[in-house]
């Protein structure tokens, strides 16, 4: 499987995300403790918005994430509201630049850990299900990026919510129609660089990891002593695959089945199921 966080809020430098917390991303490369695998060492990829910008940029490579001295030059200088970034085990699918996290179209960017069971069985099936206009786009592989341009199909741009439930829905559908008991395992985040989704499911009721932080002004209550606190924005939030450190009360497990937005409007949390 693969670790991930998603990042939005005050601008900041991606260095003191990825690498300055005790449990970084770049830690649970080779530690990490709630994954399936302790090491993920299949490439990774992180993404951003800059000021200027309707797209995001994105900088992806096969090597282990932990020894890539180009994306810790990158991360001590880009500074960013909103960033992705993924570290991959491949589930077998190839390890290519193409088949790393995260996947961009247009404005919109998407990473997920998990799996589609029996995705060689499916994988035509689902393919033949995508808007031929899309299709083209797709470069990889992955049962991740199958999902993505799935989603796209199934109406993200409009109702990012009900498109990911609709492509929840049609794989397992096809993959129970193949026999496959429990084809769906998932956590996904989708981001169209202003509001920012992210999904825990699985077919099997028995989702990987998933956290995301209190908010700030919590934190300060509870940590007034903690500096970077009032650095920070009211609206700052961060998702994780695991906690980045063990700050009490800074995290709080997402729930069985469930989806959040974080939106300037609000963040709002509740249920997810597949149509």
């Amino acid at each position: 499987m693969c670790r991930w966080l998603a990042y939005s809020g005050t601008p900041i430098l991606l260095d003191s995300i990825l690498y300055r917390p005790a449990h970084s991303l770049i830690d649970q490369s080779l530690h990490a403790k709630m994954g399936v695998e302790t090491t993920n060492g299949d490439g990774f990829g992180v993404g951003w918005y800059g000021e200027d910008t309707d797209s995001p940029a994105v900088v992806r490579d096969i090597g282990p994430a932990w020894s890539d001295r180009n994306l810790r030059e990158i991360a001590r200088h880009v500074v960013s509201p909103l960033f992705f970034g993924h570290i991959r085990a491949s589930t077998g699918t190839a390890v290519q630049q193409t088949n790393c996290h995260p996947f961009r179209h247009g404005p919109w960017m998407w990473m997920h850990n998990g799996a589609i069971d029996g995705f060689h069985l499916i994988r035509r099936d689902l393919a033949m299900a995508v808007d031929p206009g899309l299709f083209a786009d797709i470069e990889g592989s992955t049962d991740s990026e199958m999902m993505f341009y799935l989603a796209l199909t199934l109406g993200l741009e409009e109702d990012p919510p009900g498109a990911v439930a609709r492509m929840a829905g049609l794989v397992e559908r096809t993959g129970r129609a193949r026999g496959v008991e429990f084809p769906l395992q998932m956590t996904v985040a989708v981001t169209d660089g202003v509001r920012l989704w992210a999904f825990r499911y699985s077919s099997q009721k028995e989702s990987r990891s998933l956290f995301y932080s209190s908010r700030v002004e919590t934190l300060r209550s509870l940590h007034p002593d903690l500096a970077f606190l009032r650095e920070l924005s009211d609206d700052a939030r961060l998702i994780v695959s695991e906690p980045l450190g063990d700050l009490p009360g800074a995290w709080n497990a997402v729930p069985e089945g469930s989806y959040g937005v974080v939106q300037p409007e609000g963040d709002r949390m509740a249920d997810f199921v597949p149509v």
